[in-house]
């Protein structure tokens, strides 16, 4: 009986605990989880930006056309929406790039042309191919330098394999993996001091090579996985500059090892326009009491342009896209202003964020929160308190309303320390603003996807990021909802272990306004 009675009181406690969750639950928040899940926009989103507008490089007309598609896309939601100048940055289109070797074969290769490069004119440039010597000083670099006339210049490295260092580990012998591990070392080292001797770094020796007459810079950057490689900008003004893809860059360099003398043609029909307007995409769900009182959702809009910016930051902008679809229908009338902030050049230094921050003062004075996404297309899950002290008081509330199987895999960091870059949360943190990354999980983004020419619409896990809509919809109504403004007191910053001085907070830096004109 004694038991019977135990248990039945045992019961009693458990039902007591499950009524009291269930009276607790809270119906926004049971809302938002069932629109981002039975009405999702995402896949939607994805496509016609990723695929129908494609790469978003600062200056070019894709940039501006995704600025007006972003605008359009919030009016049919209801939710006010607006285009910011900030600045304006070198006009360019890419256009088609042909690269082929005609000598001493036939062979298309895989390759493209660096963003803001001239176009070639004409049947393009055809060319002997030679590689950047060994020199043993800068005045041998100098005495070297007439023999580029007329010729394409290779100025990367023969990796010594294409393949991943995981594939090595899996399937090499130990003594095999430990060889080419110091192989790749060695000649990455080498390399390194064949470009310093030059007198050069890489971002100048594009341009001594140019000035003397090269017909055009070829270089292979690769990002360590199969297939993939980092697309950038070229620093040449004249001549074209192309990245071949590891395999085809490897066997041009044998060639040329051999005494083949190989040759390649580049056609390249991209164009110089004039200087484009440079834009944020601001859109807002005005607060009802405390309208002056701001949360911002935060994701850069540009990408470098070798993919489509799916990871980066494709997915950061449909994930803020999606939360603010959902809470204009589930929480239409915050107490706070929802702002959500579609940044311009990111990639560049931050500046459309930076840019914001200097332009508005009064909302930043005021910012309850920011929630910042930006790396890659995995699940949340590193969260840190950026400095602030009592971090922890409002994230731990308001990451508390999620669900568990969301927020059970995060880990948190408070008060941790301020973001001085990187993304652009950096931006209002330096402002003295509470501005938080949602750091993601890898999914291999730093070799596959990050400025990189595979980074496109299939790498996308989409349950993940549908889990990061979820959770920036709550982290915002939650934060909407906090009675009190949050407090910006900040950790007293320890001393620097190398130099032994005092760290500083980050400092506020300015926006490039007039960008890629010099």
């Amino acid at each position: 009986m004694k038991k019977k009675l135990q248990s039945f009181a045992v019961l009693l406690l458990l039902s007591g605990s499950l009524a009291h969750a269930q009276a607790t639950k809270d119906p926004v928040v049971e809302n938002i989880v069932k629109e981002a899940t039975q009405n999702s926009q995402l896949e939607t989103l994805a496509h016609e930006l990723l695929d129908g507008i494609g790469p978003r490089l600062v200056g070019t007309p894709e940039m501006e056309q995704a600025n007006n598609w972003a605008l359009a896309k919030y009016k049919t939601w209801g939710i006010d929406a607006r285009n910011e100048k900030w600045g304006e940055w070198r006009g360019w289109q890419r256009g088609i790039t042909h690269i082929d070797m005609v000598h001493p074969r036939l062979q298309t290769l895989d390759g493209i042309q660096l963003a803001w490069n001239p176009g070639t004119k004409g049947k393009g440039v055809t060319a002997e191919l030679v590689i950047l010597p060994e020199f043993t000083d800068s005045i041998a670099f100098q005495k070297w330098l007439p023999n580029v006339k007329g010729k394409l210049v290779m100025i990367s490295m023969n990796q010594p394999t294409g393949r991943p260092e995981y594939n090595w580990k899996e399937f090499a012998t130990e003594a095999s993996l430990k060889k080419m591990q110091e192989a790749k070392t060695a000649a990455a080292e080498a390399w390194n001091n064949r470009i310093k001797n030059t007198g050069k770094t890489t971002r100048t020796l594009p341009v001594a090579l140019e000035k003397a007459g090269a017909a055009g810079v070829v270089m292979s950057n690769w990002s360590g996985g199969f297939g993939v490689n980092k697309i950038f900008g070229a620093y040449t003004r004249k001549i074209p500059t192309v990245d071949i893809e590891l395999e085809d860059y490897g066997m041009l360099y044998r060639l040329v090892e051999s005494g083949k003398k190989p040759q390649i043609r580049i056609q390249a029909e991209s164009k110089n326009l004039k200087n484009a307007p440079a834009f944020n995409t601001i859109a807002e769900i005005k607060g009802t009491e405390k309208p002056n009182e701001y949360v911002i959702l935060s994701a850069h809009f540009d990408s470098w342009n070798g993919g489509t910016g799916a990871t980066d930051n494709g997915t950061g902008t449909i994930v803020m896209m999606e939360a603010m679809r959902i809470l204009k229908k589930m929480y239409p009338n915050p107490k706070r202003t929802i702002l959500v902030g579609h940044w311009g050049s990111e990639e560049q230094g931050l500046n459309g964020s930076r840019a914001f921050v200097a332009d508005h003062p009064e909302i930043v004075k005021n910012v309850q929160a920011v929630f910042n996404q930006d790396n890659g297309t995995g699940r949340v899950a590193n969260i840190s308190g950026q400095g602030f002290l009592h971090a922890y008081d409002y994230l731990g509330r308001w990451l508390s309303a999620a669900p568990q199987e969301i927020t059970s895999s995060i880990q948190t960091q408070y008060p941790g320390f301020p973001g001085g870059g990187g993304s652009d949360h950096a931006s209002f943190v330096a402002a003295g603003a509470p501005a938080f990354m949602l750091s993601s999980l890898s999914w291999s983004y730093g070799n596959y996807t990050w400025h990189t020419n595979r980074d496109t619409y299939d790498k996308i896990v989409f349950d993940d990021v549908r889990s990061n809509a979820i959770l920036v919809a709550i982290l915002a109504y939650r934060a909407s909802e906090e009675p009190e403004l949050f407090n910006r007191e900040r950790i007293n910053m320890p001393l620097d272990t190398q130099t032994g001085k005092q760290r500083t907070w980050p400092e506020l830096r300015q926006p490039t306004r007039k960008g890629g004109l010099d």
